[in-house]
């Protein structure tokens, strides 16, 4: 099932009565994305979760979205063709725009697998002023394969999936993210420390 985008027509930009910095100021913490992108059973929805907990627990204002869980509701008209896939990370970068610019810090968990929708997603932020933290939670196929959790990469190889990403479509790894992490070879706590540890090096906690 595919999805076609129109352009509004009649709509005007409301803005309202607090600006950023004074939302900013009154919640005490600064808005973010944090974007983690990997293949499917690289741990990164592992490692969000536990970083949404991390930041929680130490009154950090967190929210998680996950690609399965978006499918259920905001983009369940989406399929996986190269299209939709597009779409899909589109609408994410715009519902974690809104969280960031709310001072709240968007943690999404997405294959996002194509280097021009994650840049656009980094464009977005970048054009609001928001800062976008890429997080590429690197695993060689073959590990991602032997976890396979969901049994997707088994359903894949006997031909059940149609574009799944590393084995009958591309995943096109990041080229300059801002945290790298081998979740093969690291613990979830060792890369949630990483990754604190970036946020308060860059004073965004």
């Amino acid at each position: 099932m595919s999805s076609t985008t129109v352009a509004p027509t009649n709509i005007t930009w409301h803005e309202g009565h607090v600006s950023r910095e004074e939302r900013a100021q009154l919640l005490k913490q600064k808005g973010l994305t944090i974007w983690f992108t990997g293949l499917s059973a690289s741990g990164k929805s592992t490692v969000a979760s536990a970083l949404e907990q991390h930041l929680l627990h130490r009154g950090i204002n967190a929210y998680r979205l996950d690609g399965d869980n978006v499918r259920f509701g905001l983009n369940k008209n989406l399929g996986f063709s190269p299209e939709d896939r597009t779409e899909n990370i589109r609408r994410v970068a715009e519902v974690s725009k809104l969280f960031a610019d709310s001072s709240a810090i968007a943690i999404t968990s997405f294959i996002s697998p194509y280097r021009s929708d994650r840049e656009s997603a980094r464009k977005l932020h970048s054009e609001a002023g928001l800062p976008f933290v890429e997080v590429f939670a690197d695993v060689p196929v073959s590990v991602a394969e032997s976890r396979d959790p969901k049994g997707l990469y088994k359903k894949a190889r006997a031909g059940e999936i149609r574009e799944f990403t590393g084995i009958s479509a591309p995943y096109e790894a990041p080229e300059n993210p801002e945290i790298h992490i081998r979740t093969d070879q690291k613990t979830i706590a060792e890369a949630v420390e990483q990754i604190v540890s970036f946020l308060s090096k860059n004073e965004y906690i």
